[in-house]
C-alpha cells in the first residue's frame, strides 16, 4: 500500500488541537482525540508530533498569530503622529469583541505555560513580539509594561465577564506611556 501524500496533515492535525482545546480545555487533549476531530490516523499525530507538550507548542505558536498579528498590522500603532493610548485601547476593543472563544483559546494556551515548561519559550515568544511591535513607538521597558497592562485588562474581562471598558483601557494605557 502507498503512503498517500498529503502536505496539509501537520497543519490539519495543529487545527484540530485547537479546535479540541476550544472545545475540551487542555485537559480534554490526547493524540487520539486530536486523531478524531482531523481525521488521520492515530499514527499521523505522533508521527508529527511524538508528545502533547510538541502539539500544545505547535498550537500555541499559531494561536499567538491572533493578537500579535492584530497589533504587527495595525497601521496606526506605527504612526509617530497617532494617539497611541487610543488606538491600543481601541484594538483590544476589537480583538476582545470578535471571537470570544479564540481569544479564550490563545489565553488558556498562552496560560497553559504555567504548567508546561516546554509552552513557556513560545508564551515569552508572543510577549517580546507585541513589545517588538509596541517598542517603535515608546522605549522597550514601557513596551513591556504596556504588554503586561494589556494582558491584566483582558484577562480581567475574560475572567469578569464585565463588558470591555474601552475609555479606562485608554486611560491606563495613557498613564503608562506618560
Amino acid at each position: 500500500m502507498s503512503r498517500r501524500y498529503d502536505p496539509e496533515r501537520r497543519r490539519r492535525i495543529i487545527d484540530a488541537a485547537i479546535r479540541v482545546v476550544g472545545r475540551k480545555g487542555i485537559a480534554g487533549l490526547s493524540h487520539r482525540t486530536v486523531a478524531a476531530e482531523a481525521d488521520v490516523p492515530l499514527g499521523s499525530t505522533t508521527y508529527h508530533f511524538a508528545t502533547l507538550d510538541e502539539l500544545l507548542v505547535a498550537a500555541l505558536r499559531q494561536a499567538n498569530e491572533g493578537f500579535a498579528k492584530v497589533v504587527a498590522g495595525h497601521p496606526a500603532l506605527s504612526d509617530p503622529d497617532a494617539d497611541l493610548p487610543a488606538e491600543l485601547a481601541r484594538v483590544l476593543g476589537e480583538w476582545l469583541g470578535g471571537d470570544r472563544t479564540g481569544v479564550e483559546l490563545e489565553y488558556e494556551l498562552y496560560l497553559a505555560a504555567l504548567r508546561r515548561p516546554a509552552l513557556r519559550p513560545v508564551a515569552a515568544e508572543w510577549a517580546e513580539g507585541v513589545a517588538g511591535s509596541l517598542a517603535s513607538r515608546t522605549d522597550p521597558v514601557t513596551a513591556r509594561a504596556l504588554v503586561a497592562l494589556m494582558d491584566g485588562i483582558c484577562l480581567q474581562v475574560l475572567l469578569t465577564g464585565r463588558p470591555y471598558d474601552e475609555a479606562y483601557a485608554r486611560e491606563v494605557l495613557a498613564r503608562v506611556i506618560a
